[in-house]
């Protein structure tokens, strides 16, 4: 209701200065842009609403007489039929003070046509424009940071629900209006690396056993040599020892070495299984992140900190940076220290996430930084920015990190080096074969056109919606069956309303009957249901500005199922099909809010990873 919304705003603001004068109140004058639009909670209370909260202090005056004043200044314009702010208050619709609101129950088929054109003419753009006409973080470039797989293991349902933040807030920011960036950071270096490395000399090197030989997905192979080293250093401790022995030779060592030809090898068959994982997913990057890469980048920075004196070397030998001041004293009262640089030289996560961040500010420089780490890294993240602060990275200010919680399971929560995780393929072809037995059982299988295609689409869509209805920041249980029911808050639930729109306007379309743009058919569109699911479609721009402003893919999933219980009430209640040849006119206008809910669904649900189907 972007229109609707700036002729509010128009009338309103003329209105409170006319008031103000009126009062003889010594204040400055309102300037529309002072001026707050929202959506009342409650249908009966109006469609957009302006709260005078924020005039209270300048007009020396409580909010509700404020409202009842402004109000009282359209209703009258409204009786002479006069204009303000160049706007007839009349057209628009009908104006109330609401406690400290001034409300407007819109004229419903001014604003449906108005609503429905809007759609129409901006396609696949609906949504990303504010109410200036402009996008809405037009000229914001946002570099967004997620996944970051180890190459000791393939991704598991943790890594789900990072991809599908990571990926869906990068489509949201891009809807938006922003230019976005996405980053991985690959961590293939590191103690828990050359575990796996160990484990491969112990237990596969004398028979030349990959991941071809064996016939598995290679992240699956190397991950199961970390789950043998777990189980191997249980009964031989020194194991742990000889993994960090081979660390340090592995930071002293070359390219050419035997150490680093099977570093190579290995991370190889990780990264090539992982990259399978996120072409089936749907997740992609602009950009890839070494580790190894990185790491003497950020030594090389705490080096030179350590020489000016923002870093010091503690009588252990290691290098810590002092940071009592951003999380406090301990429970003892002794400041806290962080370890950036270990005793033997080598580098910890935070030493290469420094390397990393200033590279990546070299390559693209960004107006905002987003790292969707687990709310576990919330601590490393704080030190992490304080630590390019006093670096002299000004940029630093500009880093976020968008926490989200833990994914856990009935059986309770995961652990890798145990191989209690759920792995991520596993999971998907599981969803797959339960979705398959389910168009099988119905006899869909003809009807859907190619029931394996759908049935990955299904599952696709069971998962990411699943892990997306959540807030970010909370911790969550997932269920698969829960995930997969076709009925209630799910994405297959989206899928079914997006395919039955569908079917609707191919059936219309067979019997002769096309939808209408024009605006005096549109006016018809006055019933109390399809107004209701007009009103939805007119706030998809102001969701999408929100959930992009917040970060939270969680509120364009809500969305998402109220356009859809909002469409399933309209189609109940007003028929289309059925309609007789004197009401043509009519089935026309409601076929194009059809075809407008269609594409705002669609749009939707590609924001939160939904593979849309036109039949089920």
């Amino acid at each position: 209701m972007a229109d609707q919304k700036e002729i509010c705003r128009a009338i309103v603001t003329a209105a409170l200065n006319i008031f103000k004068t009126d009062r003889n109140i010594d204040a400055p004058d309102v300037q529309e842009t002072d001026l707050r639009i929202e959506n009342p909670p409650k249908p009966e209370m109006g469609d957009i609403g302006a709260p005078m909260f924020m005039f209270a202090k300048s007009f020396r005056m409580a909010p509700p007489a404020i409202a009842q004043g402004t109000a009282q200044i359209i209703i009258d314009a409204a009786r002479e039929n006069r204009e303000l702010g160049g706007q007839n208050p009349a057209a628009l619709g009908e104006f109330a003070a609401v406690g400290p609101y001034v409300n407007v129950k819109l004229n419903k088929a001014n604003a449906a046509a108005d609503i429905l054109k809007q759609i129409s003419a901006q396609g696949e753009g609906y949504g990303s424009f504010g109410t200036d006409g402009k996008k809405y973080l037009e000229g914001r470039r946002v570099m967004v940071e997620y996944s970051s797989p180890n190459t000791n293991k393939p991704l598991h349902l943790g890594h789900m629900r990072n991809d599908a933040l990571g990926e869906s807030v990068s489509r949201i920011l891009k809807k938006a209006g922003a230019e976005v960036f996405r980053v991985n950071i690959i961590n293939n270096r590191g103690v828990h690396i050359c575990k796996s490395m160990l484990a491969y000399k112990l237990f596969h090197e004398a028979k030349g056993d990959t991941p071809q030989s064996l016939g598995i997905k290679g992240d699956h192979f190397v991950g199961q040599c970390y789950v043998e080293f777990d189980k191997y250093a249980k009964e031989h401790p020194e194991a742990v020892t000889q993994a960090e022995e081979m660390l340090v030779e592995w930071e002293k060592g070359n390219d050419g070495d035997d150490l680093h030809k099977l570093w190579k090898m290995m991370n190889g068959w990780t990264i090539d299984g992982i990259k399978q994982t996120y072409d089936r997913t749907g997740v992609g990057f602009e950009k890839l992140y070494f580790e190894s890469d990185t790491y003497l980048k950020g030594r090389e920075e705490i080096l030179k900190g350590l020489e000016k004196g923002i870093f010091f070397k503690a009588p252990d030998g290691s290098v810590r940076i002092d940071v009592t001041d951003v999380v406090g004293k301990g429970k003892d009262g002794e400041d806290h220290t962080k370890v950036l640089l270990r005793k033997d030289g080598t580098s910890v996560y935070i030493t290469q996430d420094i390397g990393t961040a200033i590279f990546r500010h070299n390559d693209w420089a960004f107006n905002q930084m987003v790292y969707v780490v687990a709310s576990e890294q919330s601590y490393h993240f704080k030190i992490l920015f304080h630590i390019l602060k006093k670096l002299g990275y000004d940029w630093a200010d500009k880093l976020y990190h968008l926490s989200y919680g833990l994914v856990n399971l009935p059986s309770g929560r995961m652990k890798s080096r145990e191989g209690t995780v759920v792995d991520a393929d596993d999971l998907i072809d599981s969803l797959h074969a339960q979705a398959l037995k389910a168009i099988n059982e119905r006899g869909r299988d003809e009807a859907v056109g190619n029931p394996d295609d759908v049935a990955e689409k299904v599952a696709l869509a069971a998962l990411h919606y699943y892990l997306l209805q959540i807030t970010p920041v909370k911790d969550m249980l997932y269920n698969p069956e829960e995930s997969l029911s076709f009925n209630g808050n799910t994405g297959p639930y989206l899928q079914y309303m997006g395919a039955r729109i569908s079917s609707i306007l191919r059936k219309a379309s067979e019997k002769g009957l096309e939808p209408s743009s024009d605006e005096n058919d549109l006016a018809l569109l006055t019933h109390e249901s399809e107004w209701a699911l007009i009103k939805e479609l007119g706030k998809f721009p102001s969701v999408v500005a929100k959930a992009a402003d917040d970060l939270d893919p969680s509120q364009v999933a809500l969305y998402l199922y109220d356009v859809c219980k909002s469409f399933s009430a309209f189609y109940r209640d007003c028929p289309i099909l059925s309609l007789d040849e004197q009401n043509k006119t009519l089935a026309r206008a409601r076929l194009e809010l059809c075809r407008c809910t269609l594409l705002v669904l669609k749009d939707a649900m590609s924001l939160v990873l939904v593979p849309f189907l036109d039949r089920m």
